[in-house]
């Protein structure tokens, strides 16, 4: 059985897509499972052992070019794929498993997506999480709402490369004989969703005061917060904290988070990877929600404030005031933390 799934375009997304890789593997042990990602999806897609092969996608975010996913679809064919999951509700999403000629096509009621698809599941808001709308689509459109719940759905589980996590370590001198404690002080999404570098920065003094090292880890867009939260610091707490952002590959920053006791993450990317590598996550929310998008794992605090225009799910606040991130105090995120850590699971974690 070859199946091909249209991947997200996210990172946080397709981490949480192999829950549906699981699932059907789950099924039928012996499938084969490609997935068609954008390029910056495959290192992970290559941590997942659901996966046979991750396929580039060529063309890029947004755009349509109707005759490369023509010819996209032609060079597939020759897999004889007998069943395509199109994960993004986009139409041209779901045009390539139609050119590919693939006899079943699954998905969600999206934009324009009826003649693209022939299993379309009608209203995925029928789940409230995003992992249960993925998930799902293993099942039956008869049997998916009594088979799958939050609770029942596999968590992602990245693997590891020990060799490359002991090289990277080494790299950047950071000890694998003290803690780690990573600090993902980005988002992709937008502004809203970034708890300020100032209050990062207190969390890190503290940290490396009870004698963890500190990694900051995000992209290059991240340095300029990176560097606010490294400025921020004595000459000694310095020596203990390492600005990653930028600096890593994405497979080099699994590894690493993974080296990571525990992790505090905005919503964003990285807090999935994390999540899926099995370290601990304090998880904070500002515009967005953990009732859509948690951290999958079982050793997870959640922090939010609880104004009343939250969560307002915009990039940027529409209010002017941030007040859902302003308004979160580093000592109520810290007190979290010490009640995750304080727990007989947090200490499951080893290099």
């Amino acid at each position: 059985m070859n199946i091909l799934i249209i991947g997200p375009s996210w990172v946080g997304d397709m981490v949480m897509s192999q829950s549906l890789y699981k699932r059907l593997k789950e099924q039928n042990p012996d499938a084969q499972i490609d997935v068609l990602a954008p390029a910056w999806c495959k290192p992970i897609l290559e941590r997942m052992p659901e996966v046979n092969r991750a396929i580039e996608m060529p063309i890029g975010h947004g755009k349509f070019s109707f005759s490369e996913r023509w010819k996209l679809g032609k060079s597939l064919r020759d897999n004889r794929y007998s069943h395509a999951y199109i994960l993004p509700n986009s139409a041209k999403s779901a045009l390539i498993p139609l050119f590919a000629k693939v006899p079943k096509r699954t998905g969600w009621k999206g934009e324009m997506r009826y003649g693209l698809l022939n299993d379309l599941r009608p209203d995925r808001k029928v789940f409230q999480f995003m992992v249960e709308r993925y998930a799902a689509l293993a099942h039956s459109k008869s049997s998916m709402l009594s088979e799958v719940t939050i609770d029942n759905v596999p968590h992602p589980a990245l693997n590891v490369d020990n060799k490359n996590q002991r090289a990277c370590l080494q790299r950047f001198s950071i000890s694998p004989d003290l803690p780690i404690v990573g600090l993902c002080p980005g988002a992709e999404f937008g502004p809203a969703k970034r708890w300020p570098e100032q209050h990062y920065a207190y969390i890190a003094k503290q940290l490396i005061t009870e004698g963890n090292q500190v990694c900051l880890f995000g992209g290059p867009k991240d340095k300029s917060v990176t560097e606010g939260i490294v400025d921020a610091l004595s000459e000694h707490q310095k020596s203990m904290c390492f600005d990653l952002a930028g600096e890593t590959s994405l497979v080099d920053a699994v590894d690493l988070l993974a080296a990571c006791h525990t992790v505090f993450s905005n919503d964003s990317g990285l807090m999935h990877v994390a999540a899926a590598v099995n370290a601990n996550i304090v998880a904070i929310y500002g515009s967005s929600s953990p009732m859509y998008t948690p951290p999958l794992s079982n050793k997870v605090r959640i922090v939010n404030t609880d104004i009343k225009c939250r969560p307002c799910f915009k990039r940027e606040c529409p209010l002017g005031h941030l007040d859902c991130l302003n308004k979160l105090m580093p000592q109520q995120v810290l007190s979290a933390y010490h009640d995750l850590i304080s727990t007989p699971q947090w200490k499951d974690h080893e290099i």
